[in-house]
Formats: structure tokens, C-alpha cells, sequence
């Protein structure tokens, strides 16, 4: 029999394989494979996730729910693409679901309730080769024209922090420009900068 340090243990290990399972579509296999993996994956599918975002470009701004009852929002997620698009030449991209449940956990580890200030989400080719070449903190192959990336800074709490917490939870790309005041997060390979 185990003992409730190890039990413990071994739930926390088997949500971390679950929620790494579910990003890589594998999560049927996890959740066949062990019941304590079915349970919190059915509470945490059936749960509400809330984003709200001010586009600093745009000045536009929206809070809504984009998953409810174990499904994404078509409209919602229309709406997230279109305040996510390109500001400079107006394109808009479907963004990698994942990128919004990235956001939906960090601000749960940041306190809930935040207000994600956009600095940057989709990002056309045209746009990015622009910016490439006047800087060298733009990638060629940026996960911004995939969408799969976004810059933002969180209202009220300090832009390293936020670095800090997004690279514990290990969930994709995480860098930190101190000059601008912002952190970029995307569902790539993880790694930091």
C-alpha cells in the first residue's frame, strides 16, 4: 500500500502526463491507460477557460470564454483570431489552440482574472521579413506567421515574473525582452532566452 506522500506524488506525475498527452494528441491512450488520468482529464476538459486581451495596436479589447462543456467556441475562437491578427497589414491567421490554453494556465498561475496586453500574435510573412531585417530578435522562421507564438506583457504583474512562471511550466518557447518590456510565448520545442 503507498503511502499519501507517494500517492500524491504519482497523481501530480500522471495530470503532468495527461496534460503533456493531450497537446500531442495522445490523450486517449493516457486517459485508456489509467483511471486516475481519466478523472482529472474529465474535470479539467469540462472547465470553463476565460482569456482577456487589449491589443495595444489596435486598442481593441475582449474578454470571453473560448471552451465550455469539453469544447472549443467556434465564435470565440473566430473572434481571438481576428483581435490575434496581423495590425500592420490587416491579415488574420487561425491560431494554435494550444497558444490560448498556454495563456489560460499562466494566468491561472499568475492569480487569475489578468488582462493579456497583445503586443504581437499572427504575424504575415510580409510583416515578419520587415521586422527580420530591422531586427535581430525577429527569427526568420518566427511560430508567429504558424500562429503559434504571441508577444504580450500581463496588467499588473511585473514582465519577469511572468518569464519566470511561463518557463516553469514547460510548455513551449519563452523569451524575455527587457528593453521593450515584454515576454513572448509559443507552443514550439521548449526552450528560453
Amino acid at each position: 500500500m503507498m503511502n499519501k506522500e507517494t500517492n500524491n506524488i504519482d497523481n501530480l506525475s500522471s495530470r503532468r502526463l495527461f496534460l503533456k498527452g493531450l497537446a500531442s494528441g495522445a490523450a486517449t491512450i493516457a486517459m485508456a491507460s489509467s483511471p486516475t488520468i481519466a478523472l482529472a482529464s474529465k474535470d479539467w476538459l469540462q472547465t470553463p477557460r476565460k482569456l482577456a486581451f487589449h491589443n495595444l495596436h489596435t486598442e481593441e479589447k475582449l474578454s470571453l470564454t473560448y471552451f465550455d462543456h469539453g469544447q472549443y467556441l467556434s465564435d470565440a475562437v473566430q473572434d481571438l483570431n481576428y483581435l490575434l491578427r496581423d495590425h500592420r497589414s490587416g491579415d488574420s491567421h487561425i491560431m494554435d489552440p494550444e497558444l490560448f490554453n498556454l495563456l489560460n494556465d499562466l494566468q491561472a498561475s499568475l492569480g487569475g482574472n489578468k488582462t493579456f496586453q497583445v503586443i504581437s500574435g499572427y504575424r504575415s510573412p510580409k510583416t515578419n521579413r520587415m521586422l527580420n531585417k530591422s531586427s535581430s530578435g525577429v527569427a526568420k522562421k518566427s511560430l508567429h506567421m504558424q500562429g503559434r507564438a504571441i508577444d504580450i506583457r500581463v496588467v499588473g504583474v511585473d514582465s519577469r515574473v511572468v518569464q519566470k512562471v511561463a518557463i516553469n511550466m514547460a510548455r513551449g518557447g519563452v523569451g524575455y525582452y527587457r528593453q521593450s518590456d515584454f515576454v513572448h510565448l509559443d507552443t514550439g520545442n521548449v526552450r528560453n532566452w
